[in-house]
C-alpha cells in the first residue's frame, strides 16, 4: 500500500510498504481523510519526537473500519471511526485516575505508532471513537484538533459575551477562536501578524480591535508573546497556554504574583475529542472555510515544504488517500 513515511529531520517520503495486520484487540482501517497537523510540520524541521524511523505520521484521522482483531467487540466492518491521537501507559499515577493526557510517559499516533499518513493503518480499538457516517470524513478527522482547541477553552473557562484575546492565528488559534464565539458567545481579539491568516479567520469569526482584556489563550508557542500577555493583562486576568514552546522560557513571576494573574497549561485533551464530536455538524460549513482542497498521498512531501515555509492559505491542509 501507499503510504508517507518520516525518516529523519526534512527527511519525508511517499512510498510502498507491506499492508498491516492486526492484533487481537487491533482494528484495520481504511484512510478516508487526515489533516496534517503543525506538530507533524515542526516534528520534519527538529526531529523533536521522531522516536523511529521510518515511521509513518498522521494522528488527526477519519476511517472505515475493514478488520477487528478476534477480541475486539466494540466495533464491526463498515463502521465509520476517528483515532484518539494519545497513547498512554495506563500505569501511571494520571493513567489510573483517567487523565490520560498527562501520562507520564505521553506519545501519539503516528510517533510511537503508525499513524493515517496511508491507505491503510492498524490501531488499538481502545484508540477509536465512532462517528456518524453522515457526517464528512474530512470534517470528522478535524475532532482531533478541535478537541485540542475545546480543552484550551475549558481551561480558561470563559463567561457567556467575555472579551478574550487569541494570540496566534494557527490550526489551534484559529479552532480557539471559532469555538469562543460560536459556542460561548465571547468577543475575540485576534492577534496574527500573518495577515492572509487573520483574514481567512475574520471569514468565520467577528474579530474585535484589540483593547483591554483579562482573558486570553496563548496558541503561539512564542516566549515573547506569552511575556506580553502577562505584561499587559488586566490586574486578575486569566491566561490558558496551549502553544508548544522550544526550550525554556523566562517569566515575571512577580507580575503574576502582584496581579493575581492566572496561567494554566492545556494540554492536547481528556474528553474533548468527544465533546467536539457532537460539535462539528452544528460547525462544518466554518471548518470548510479554513480546510484545504484534499491532496492525495503522493502531494504531502510538497505540501510539508509549503506550510515549512509558511506559505499555505489555509488553516488545515486535508490528505484524501
Amino acid at each position: 500500500m501507499k503510504a508517507v513515511r518520516l525518516y529523519g529531520v526534512g527527511d519525508i517520503r511517499t512510498e510502498e510498504i507491506p499492508l498491516p495486520r492486526p492484533g487481537p484487540r487491533e482494528v484495520r482501517l481504511k484512510v478516508l481523510a487526515a489533516g496534517i497537523c503543525g506538530s507533524d510540520v515542526h516534528n520534519l524541521r527538529t526531529g523533536q519526537w521522531i522516536s523511529r524511523s521510518p515511521s509513518t505520521p498522521g494522528h488527526e484521522f477519519c476511517a472505515e473500519v475493514l478488520e477487528c482483531g478476534d477480541r475486539v467487540k466494540d466495533f464491526v466492518l463498515g463502521d465509520r471511526v476517528v483515532a484518539d491521537s494519545r497513547v498512554w501507559c495506563d500505569r501511571c499515577p494520571a493513567c489510573e485516575q483517567g487523565h490520560y493526557n498527562l501520562c507520564d510517559q505521553l506519545g501519539f499516533v503516528g510517533e510511537v505508532r503508525d499513524g493515517g499518513f496511508a491507505e491503510q493503518v492498524v490501531l488499538p480499538a481502545g484508540s477509536l471513537l465512532k462517528v456518524s457516517s453522515s457526517l464528512p470524513a474530512a470534517i470528522a478527522a478535524l475532532s482531533e484538533p478541535l478537541g485540542v482547541a475545546l480543552r484550551a477553552v475549558n481551561q480558561l473557562s470563559p463567561g457567556r459575551s467575555a472579551i478574550v484575546r487569541v494570540t496566534g492565528g494557527g490550526t489551534i488559534g484559529g479552532l480557539v477562536a471559532l469555538l469562543l464565539h460560536a459556542v460561548h458567545g465571547c468577543r475575540v481579539q485576534l492577534i496574527e501578524p500573518n495577515a492572509q491568516r487573520l483574514a481567512l479567520i475574520a471569514r468565520i469569526v467577528p474579530v474585535v480591535e484589540p483593547d483591554e482584556f483579562c482573558l486570553a489563550i496563548e496558541a503561539t508557542g512564542v516566549a515573547s508573546v506569552l511575556n506580553a500577555l502577562v505584561n499587559t493583562i488586566q490586574p486578575g486576568g486569566r491566561i490558558a497556554s496551549v502553544g508548544i514552546f522550544h526550550g525554556d522560557v523566562t517569566l515575571n513571576v512577580n507580575r503574576l504574583v502582584e496581579r493575581e494573574l492566572s496561567l494554566v497549561g492545556s494540554s492536547v485533551f481528556r474528553d474533548e475529542q468527544r465533546q467536539a464530536i457532537g460539535l462539528l455538524p452544528g460547525l462544518m460549513a466554518s471548518l470548510m472555510t479554513i480546510s484545504s482542497p484534499p491532496i492525495g498521498l503522493d502531494d504531502v512531501p510538497a505540501a510539508f515544504a509549503t506550510l515549512l515555509a509558511g506559505s499555505s492559505p489555509y488553516l488545515k491542509t486535508l490528505i484524501v488517500p
